[in-house]
C-alpha cells in the first residue's frame, strides 16, 4: 500500500452493480453482463458449473474513468465479496487495472455492536490511513465504530443499491479527499 494517499474502498454489488434495481428497469448508463465467478458457482452446490445460470451484473462503463480520476488522491482497493474476482470480471469492463483486494476471513460473522461485518476488517486494513468507503450496507453504527476505533479521517458513504454510483457520490468522495 502507498502510505501517501488515502484508501478508497470499493464494494461491487450495490455501488457498481445496482442489483436492487427492478429487473426490468436497468438504470440509465448501465450495460448488462452475464458472469460466472467462482463465488457465484459456489452458491449453487450440487450443480456442475456449466449448469449454473450466469449472474446478471449491471455495470456503468463511465465509472472506470471516474474512479481513475480519483486515483491521484486515492489508492483504489476492492472491498467486496467478489474478492480477487473483481479484478477478473469487473475491472476489465470498467477499464480499471488490477487493484489490491481486502482479503476477508472465510467465516463471516456480524461486526461488534451491530456493525456491518466488513467494518472492523476495514479499520484494521486501513491501519490509521485516511479512507473513504463506498458500500450499500453502511449505517450510523458503522460510522460510530470507525470514529471510535480508527485514528485517521474516514468517510463511510452509503450508495443506494437501486441506482448505484451517481455523479454526486463521486463529488462527495472527491471533496473528502480535498479536505485531507
Amino acid at each position: 500500500m502507498n502510505a501517501g494517499r488515502a484508501l478508497l474502498y470499493l464494494d461491487v454489488d450495490g455501488p457498481l452493480n445496482p442489483y436492487a434495481a427492478r429487473p426490468e428497469r436497468r438504470p440509465e448508463g448501465y450495460t448488462t453482463h452475464r458472469m460466472k465467478p467462482e463465488g457465484w458457482i459456489a452458491q449453487h452446490p450440487g450443480l456442475p458449473p456449466p449448469a449454473v445460470k450466469p449472474l446478471r451484473v449491471w455495470l456503468n462503463p463511465d465509472h472506470g474513468p471516474a474512479l481513475l480520476a480519483l486515483a491521484d488522491r486515492y489508492e483504489l482497493v476492492w472491498a467486496t465479496m467478489w474478492r480477487h474476482e473483481a479484478n477478473t470480471f469487473i475491472a476489465p469492463v470498467l477499464g480499471l487495472p488490477d487493484l489490491p483486494v481486502v482479503d476477508w476471513p472465510t467465516t463471516l460473522t456480524p461486526g461488534p455492536t451491530g456493525t456491518f461485518w466488513k467494518t472492523h476488517h476495514l479499520v484494521t486494513h486501513a491501519d490509521g490511513r485516511p479512507f473513504a468507503w463506498l458500500d450499500d450496507e453502511l449505517d450510523d453504527r458503522d460510522r460510530e465504530f470507525v470514529a471510535a476505533h480508527h485514528d485517521g479521517p474516514a468517510l463511510l458513504h452509503r450508495v443506494d443499491p437501486r441506482v448505484g454510483l451517481r455523479e454526486g457520490d463521486f463529488e462527495t468522495v472527491a471533496e473528502f479527499a480535498r479536505g485531507l
